[in-house]
């Protein structure tokens, strides 16, 4: 099968289309045919490998898993024999191990059925960066209906998840964006736009019951200080520069400090499960909930759309089609 490959750490120039064998899935997954996947960065920096942190779990010197990609959606080929509710034929979304391929092999728990309103590029934009936004709001931030909710890159891939999640659970919604995304962030739903050029929303004005932070371009203290007395803030991104920790540099302080500083909330993992998929495909099924994509590439332009998502300004979501 064709396949991006990378054989060790680097700029996207590291990432080639080759011929490989294919995957074969074990008892308890699917081999999933992929129709599309989609890039996020921590796509980026495990093809870097930096944050060097990350290396821990992915390959000291050289990556373990030389095909990237988690997100996907496609028709399941195969299927293990201690698989029980997926068949042959079912098209489904969710998360693989290596899905800038052909095919790729992914745990029964990890899918779930493709909605049915979406294409398989936009089913496919939908897992990590939905689901993140989806822990991020509704578990983590507890977001009620009437509370007042700021997503900080609102036009980005998980903000334009969280803006849509955030009006679905009746909150009223603001989102700060750069000025070339104001009319994308209110096409969305955001009941108020901040144009981040023009207005810094830590500095007076309204206060706020959450505020997801996916840009880190404000303090942690600053971005306190826009909250109401028993209001929250969600770090869900960093911007240190450290080729040791980087972004995680920024959540450790959040989680080492959020038991003793009031309104601190826990940084949140976000892990792909079959019942927060099917609980998005709810809110997509009602009309409350769709992927916004920014651009698609085949296969072979997935240098390209590394570099595009590495510049940071990506609108929503980058996708592969395969």
């Amino acid at each position: 099968m064709k396949a991006i490959v990378q054989d060790q750490y680097g700029s996207p120039g590291v990432l080639e289309l080759r011929d490989i064998d294919q995957p074969v899935a074990t008892k308890d997954e699917v081999l999933v045919r992929v129709r599309a996947a989609a890039i996020h960065p921590g796509d980026l920096f495990l093809m870097e490998g930096v944050p060097y942190i990350f290396r821990i779990g992915f390959g000291l010197r050289r990556p373990r898993r030389s095909v990237p990609g988690f997100d996907v959606a496609g028709v399941v080929e195969t299927v293990g024999t201690t698989v029980k509710q997926l068949r042959p034929g079912d098209e489904v979304f969710g998360n693989g191990k290596g899905t800038c391929a052909e095919l790729v092999a992914a745990s029964e728990v990890a899918l779930a059925p493709k909605p049915a309103g979406l294409s398989f590029e936009q089913a496919a934009a939908v897992p990590t960066s939905a689901v993140a936004a989806l822990r991020g709001v509704r578990d983590a931030g507890r977001v009620q209906a009437g509370q007042k909710v700021l997503i900080n890159g609102a036009s980005g891939g998980v903000g334009t998840f969280a803006v849509q999640i955030a009006k679905a659970l009746g909150a009223e919604v603001i989102g700060v964006c750069s000025t070339r995304n104001v009319d994308l962030v209110r096409s969305i739903g955001a009941d108020q736009v901040i144009d981040y050029t023009k207005e810094d929303f830590t500095q007076g004005g309204p206060r706020y019951d959450l505020i997801l932070d996916n840009v880190a371009n404000h303090s942690l203290s600053d971005l306190r200080r826009a909250l109401t007395p028993t209001g929250t803030l969600l770090p869900n991104s960093g911007n240190s520069e450290s080729r040791w920790f980087g972004p995680l540099g920024r959540t450790a302080l959040a989680l080492v400090s959020s038991p003793f500083i009031r309104r601190q909330g826990r940084p949140f993992v976000a892990v792909v499960k079959k019942k927060d998929l099917v609980g998005l495909t709810q809110l997509i099924d009602a009309g409350k909930l769709t992927p916004v994509i920014d651009r698609s590439y085949p296969l072979v332009q997935t240098p390209e759309a590394m570099t595009y998502v590495g510049t940071g300004h990506a609108r929503g979501k980058v996708v592969i089609t395969v």
